[in-house]
């Protein structure tokens, strides 16, 4: 490209744009086939005489025609000054007009689009260029900047401060820079001949360099945020701001910089990009969406591949390879979501945020939707994928998630008793059936929750699966007994109706089937589990106790004056037994027979346990008749628990040989009745035969301490067998009252002086 003589007045500017349109053709050619920097780079260096160079340089950094904005600005100092000192005035009248022309020439002559070569290719195709030149200039644009470049001539009048800080303003950095440069080396020169003296000029000097380069290094910081944003606009300028990196850097060690590496200080800035592109990504409050970090992580996810596409593809030819320009972005990208995850753990209080938040570190980060990503590689390939999170903060957010789990374990199972409450317990709601078992769903919704919960931290890693588990079961081993106060406050007033014995039902086949859901855990967590187990035992055994009790008001009208004539609280006591044992059938096996044995056990233990209360004596033979229906009524009973299978029928002799001992007709004949009563009950003591005795209306006279000698004879000449040792809890736990005369008194002392330990 020709170039006239310098500009000196508007004129002359206008005759250089006619000259450059004039040969516009022939230079985008030469462009494209001599310089190796991206299609907006200029290809040739103009001389101070003006005559075209044969070659171009070895760097795609040379004189750019915006010089002649330098001209221009020389030109009219030199014609205010007349040859004399520079002046730099800050009321240039005639500065806003030069701005103006020479930005308007900076854009005509700046880094030409891809649209715009295309046209040029094809009128280059008009004019007979080939096929192959274009593609080669195509390939061109896409090729990284150089390492080695040849800096452009220093002018040697450098403008002045206002005027270089419009171009720093305006971002024509490259003139701007320049004339910094030649600012520098004019201070340098006075700093070398004034040796030690610093006079006032030079201090002012120095500021204003101090000023200047604060403000580059400014203005190229912000162009540096803005790249990955506004690629197109910012593609050509980034050329500029490598070249400035590298030049400073070499000159850190010359007076009249700045202080800290240029190199650092982009570094610095692509974080700082990267950090606010971070922050600005769409994170909604908590109460507005329930799922608002879920969504928050995949818009931050698309954004990251979005960047790195934009660096890979656009950025990182404007700069030369040692800037690791790609390298640099993912680094910074790292380092700044590891941050952002911080804010982002303080802020997540549910259980599937945190969830959330472990997924993405763990498998989302580096899976092909973000980091791993095919758009990125292979340049990918080289880089690290994973997040380099600090050690206490994964711990942290496990220890928070396991810490989760149990509180909204906890919050779940409470909110289960009060939905219970309200929907059965409150409106005497009756269970439902399922494969004719009387069911409650509490069950299912624990296990569901359980199940999930641990599924969910499977997909983490094996690790927390094993913490997750031991926290819910730490949580589940309580919730038993706190069912069960909970159950007896609400439904106490319903005893002794059938839905109370339902209810029972129900939540002993519940419990049962939680449990064998929780065995499924034996392997990771058995002392949790062993542990649940025997909280849901001691729960069993309340209920059944429960649905025993029921019968204590009948039971306890029993071996009196009216039971003696009336049959009613019998009657009673023997419908509800079989009402129960027809509901048995809705219990899950073996509960159902474990009901039977521990009713069997209850009822007859209690309606044996009222002859030891003394309510009652028979007169006047009344005992026989006393005998006769307690004989019948364990009888009646013998059947009914037959039917319901008990396992317990050991208990069904007790109630003969009492009779037997009550009806005997001969008072001296019923130490002969003892021999097959102690065999069956090794338990039964000379306390229990006295109250038996004083039932059938026996005086304690002689024949009354010969039958208490005679047990006392055959329980210390007795051996126990090993079958005995299941029995010796019948007769052992019952409550025994005595007559406190002093006539038993002494009986009692004289038979225990003779028969100690009797």
């Amino acid at each position: 490209m020709n170039a006239d003589a310098p500009i000196r007045d508007d004129e002359g500017a206008a005759k250089k744009m006619a000259g450059v349109f004039g040969t516009f053709r022939k230079s985008i050619r030469q462009a494209a086939e001599k310089s190796p920097r991206l299609p907006g780079q200029r290809g040739s260096k103009v001389s101070e005489s003006g005559s075209e160079h044969s070659k171009a340089p070895p760097s795609p950094s040379v004189t750019s025609p915006l010089r002649s904005v330098a001209a221009l600005f020389q030109a009219k100092d030199e014609d205010g000054e007349k040859g004399g000192a520079m002046m730099r005035s800050k009321t240039d009248p005639n500065m806003a007009t030069l701005l103006k022309k020479g930005a308007s020439i900076r854009r005509s002559l700046r880094f030409v689009s891809r649209k715009d070569k295309k046209q040029e290719a094809s009128l280059a195709v008009q004019e007979g260029s080939s096929k192959e030149e274009e593609e080669v200039a195509e390939e061109a644009a896409w090729e990284e900047v150089e390492e080695t470049y040849m800096l452009p001539e220093l002018p040697h009048t450098p403008l002045s401060v206002m005027q270089i800080n419009k171009l720093i303003e305006m971002e024509v950095l490259e003139e701007a820079h320049l004339n910094l440069l030649a600012l520098r080396l004019e201070f340098r020169q006075e700093w070398q001949r004034s040796g030690q003296d610093s006079p006032m000029e030079l201090a002012k000097k120095e500021k204003d360099l101090s000023i200047l380069y604060s403000d580059l290094r400014r203005k190229i910081a912000s162009i540096v945020r803005t790249s990955v944003s506004l690629p197109s606009r910012n593609k050509g300028l980034l050329v500029h701001v490598a070249r400035i990196v590298q030049e400073e850097d070499k000159r850190a060690q010359e007076p009249g910089g700045l202080q800290g590496s240029w190199m650092e200080a982009w570094r610095e800035a692509v974080g700082e990009g990267v950090r606010d592109k971070v922050e600005s990504v769409h994170l909604e409050q908590s109460h507005l969406n329930a799922s608002w970090l879920a969504v928050h992580l995949g818009l931050l996810g698309k954004a990251v591949v979005e960047d790195l596409e934009t660096v890979k593809r656009d950025i990182r030819w404007s700069y030369p390879r040692s800037f690791k320009v790609f390298s640099t972005y993912v680094e910074r990208y790292h380092a700044a979501i590891k941050q952002h995850l911080n804010k982002l753990l303080q802020q997540s209080t549910h259980l599937k945020d945190l969830y959330a938040l472990l997924d993405w570190i763990v498998h989302r980060y580096h899976s092909e939707r973000i980091m791993g990503s095919p758009a990125l590689q292979p340049d990918m390939t080289e880089e690290k994928e994973n997040l380099q999170l600090d050690e206490d903060f994964l711990l942290q957010l496990r220890e928070k998630f396991c810490i989760t789990v149990k509180e909204d374990m906890r919050a779940f199972m409470i909110r289960l008793i009060e939905l219970e409450n309200e929907e059965m317990w409150t409106a005497r709601k009756r269970p439902d059936r399922e494969e004719d078992f009387l069911n409650s769903h509490f069950h299912m919704d624990i296990w569901t929750k359980v199940k999930g919960t641990v599924v969910n931290a499977r997909r983490i890693d094996a690790q927390l699966e094993c913490k997750v588990i031991t926290s819910c079961l730490q949580e589940l081993r309580d919730f038993p007994m706190r069912f069960y106060a909970a159950f007896q406050l609400h439904c106490s007033p319903l005893r002794p109706q059938s839905l109370w014995s339902e209810y029972n039902i129900t939540y002993i086949n519940g419990f049962t089937a939680l449990l064998q859901h929780m065995e499924d855990y034996q392997h990771q967590c058995a002392d949790l589990v062993e542990a649940m187990k025997e909280e849901v035992r001691c729960l069993h055994s309340k209920l059944l106790q429960g649905l025993a009790e029921q019968f204590k008001p009948y039971l306890g009208r029993m071996m009196t004056r009216k039971w003696l004539t009336n049959d009613e609280d019998f009657n009673q006591l023997y419908d509800r037994t079989e009402l129960l044992s027809q509901q048995c059938d809705a219990m899950m096996p073996p509960h159902s027979q474990d009901l039977a044995s521990e009713l069997h056990h209850y009822v007859m233990k209690e309606y044996v346990g009222q002859l030891m209360k003394n309510k009652y004596s028979c007169k006047n033979r009344k005992h026989e008749k006393a005998a006769g229906k307690m004989r019948a009524q364990c009888s009646k009973l013998r059947e009914l628990f037959q039917d319901m299978r008990s396992s317990k029928d050991w208990l069904y002799p007790v109630g003969d040989h009492l009779s037997d001992i009550i009806g005997e007709k001969n008072k001296a004949d019923i130490k002969n009745r003892l021999q097959p009563l102690l065999e069956q009950y090794p338990d039964f003591s000379s306390r229990h035969l006295t109250a038996v005795l004083a039932f059938r209306g026996l005086p304690r006279a002689r024949e009354h301490q010969r039958i208490l000698l005679s047990l006392g004879r055959l329980r210390k000449t007795r051996t126990f067998k090993d079958s005995d040792h299941s029995r010796v809890d019948f007769f052992g736990g019952m409550e025994v009252t005595v007559r406190t005369d002093c006539l038993s008194r002494l009986s009692f002392f004289c038979f225990t002086a003779v028969f100690p330990g009797n």
